[in-house]
């Protein structure tokens, strides 16, 4: 039940979002990932993310079913982070959302609207993500094939520099 809620209220945002985006045309200089905990090792994409694109200090936030006896962690999200209407109410995850990146990645490729819910009330000047997941998300959609990190990230480079978000 609460997902519907918050799929209905998701929507609304979206459609009031999209109607006043705007987008950055600064230089990248923070940087934030959102991504699924099941999919992904943090360690291995931050090392990926600081080879191709040579970001550092790139904060992560990663999206966990909530189990019971799961310890609390402060690089986590679960649903039971968020009210009723979609809001974010756990206090690290809500500065991490609130937090003006000059990018924000989000490196998920299936529906979760937990995790598209945390892109879309995200303060990032600009948004990029995998392609076939929602396309008013992003700014910046990139088609790739399942699990390949390191191609994404060498795509987003790529464009990065044809929009002159990043110093050569």
């Amino acid at each position: 039940m609460k997902k519907q809620f918050i799929n209905r209220n998701f929507k609304k945002l979206l459609l009031l979002k999209e109607k006043n985006r705007e987008i950055s045309s600064g230089t990248i200089k923070t940087v934030g990932v959102i991504t699924e905990d099941a999919n992904y090792s943090l360690l291995k994409i931050k090392q990926e993310l600081e080879d191709v694109l040579e970001f550092n200090n790139v904060k992560f936030y990663s999206f966990r079913p909530y189990e019971r006896k799961q310890e609390v962690s402060y690089k986590h999200f679960t649903e039971k982070d968020f009210k009723w209407d979609g809001k974010i109410k756990q206090p690290s995850f809500k500065v991490f959302i609130e937090e003006p990146f000059d990018l924000l990645i989000g490196l998920f490729n299936s529906k979760n609207i937990y995790i598209e819910n945390s892109v879309l009330r995200s303060n990032a000047k600009f948004k990029a993500g995998i392609s076939n997941v929602n396309p008013q998300l992003y700014d910046l959609e990139i088609s790739i094939p399942t699990n390949t990190n390191k191609m994404f990230f060498q795509e987003l480079k790529k464009y990065l520099k044809i929009l002159k978000k990043l110093k050569n």
